[in-house]
Formats: structure tokens, sequence, C-alpha cells
């Protein structure tokens, strides 16, 4: 992808990005690859509990605060740390300048990071699929920093209808993401 991209010159990636998260299902198999703070994540039935949903993460959030993620930024003289008005959110700075402060450890494009340890290798991923599973719902950070796994898949389980469950739960994400901005506010 970043060779794609970079063989597009009216394309500023420079110091602009972005995640991923893919899944292949074959036959009883999922295969997932995952780049950045995208999110697999599936709806199980727990039968020990009375049949009621349970969320299992599938992927790894490859954030920059993660032992072997920072290992590799600040071994190719990257930083890794959280501005002290967001101390939960670690990101990647150059050696010399706090720029440009990406909060993921993998990207496609985000150019200026690459010689910093900001890679877009994949990290790979299998499940294999029992009668108890139910759906897998693939996101970004947008939903994942305002909702947990548990509360997205309650949120699509209780859908209507599945064509509509991304609709209900990109409207829950914007609820969270406006309430949180109005509490920090005041």
């Amino acid at each position: 992808m970043d060779k794609e991209l970079r063989s597009h010159p009216t394309l500023d990636c420079f110091c602009s990005g972005s995640t991923a998260v893919t899944l292949l299902r074959s036959g009883s198999n999922l295969f997932m690859a995952n780049i950045g703070d995208s999110r697999a994540v599936l709806a199980t039935k727990d039968d020990a509990a009375g049949g009621s949903m349970v969320a299992v993460q599938l992927t790894v959030d490859l954030k920059p605060d993660l032992p072997r993620e920072a290992e590799r930024i600040k071994k190719c003289k990257g930083r890794v740390f959280a501005l002290q008005d967001e101390p939960e959110v670690p990101r990647v700075w150059l050696p010399f300048n706090d720029a440009p402060g990406l909060a993921m450890a993998r990207a496609f494009g985000d150019f200026c990071l690459k010689d910093y340890g900001v890679i877009s290798v994949p990290e790979f991923f299998h499940w294999a699929l029992t009668d108890s599973d139910q759906f897998v719902v693939l996101a970004s950070d947008g939903v994942w920093d305002v909702l947990s796994n548990k509360e997205v898949v309650d949120i699509v389980a209780a859908s209507p209808r599945r064509s509509s469950a991304a609709k209900f739960l990109v409207d829950a994400a914007a609820r969270e993401w406006k309430h949180k901005s109005d509490v920090k506010n005041g």
C-alpha cells in the first residue's frame, strides 16, 4: 500500500496516513491482518451465561506504547510519549521535534515517520469459528476510543436489521464523541 501511495504524487501522505483491519473467511476459519489501531471483535453466544453475547477481541491495537512497538520505534530513534493534557494517548514523535504525534505504531502513509520506526507491515491473526459465533465487527479507533468491545457487540446485536447495524454503531460512537467533547469543554 505504501508503494501504491508513493506512486500518486498528488496524494500528500507525508504526515497523513491510515490504519486498516481486514478479514478473510475460509470455511470455518477467520484470517485477519491489522495495521494500526483498527480492530476486529467477534460476538459469540456464551451458553454458560444463558446465551448472552460476549465480545472477543480478535486483533491487537498496535499502539506505540506496546513494548515490542515502542522498542522498534526507539531503536529507529523515534520517541514515544503522551502529552501532559492527553496522558492516556501515547504517540510517536520525531527525534528532535515534537511532531507529528502519531497515535499508532503502524500505518499506511505517514512517511515522515517511516525512518523512525512506524511501519506498514500487518500483524496476522487466526480464529476458528464455532456454532456460537454470531458476527464480527471491524472498526477504527473512531469507534473503539469511545465504546467498549461489549458495548459495540450489544449495539450491533440490538440493531433491528444487520443492514442498519453500521449506522446504529456510527451514531452511538458520534454521540459518545460529542459527550466526551462536552465534558472536556466544561
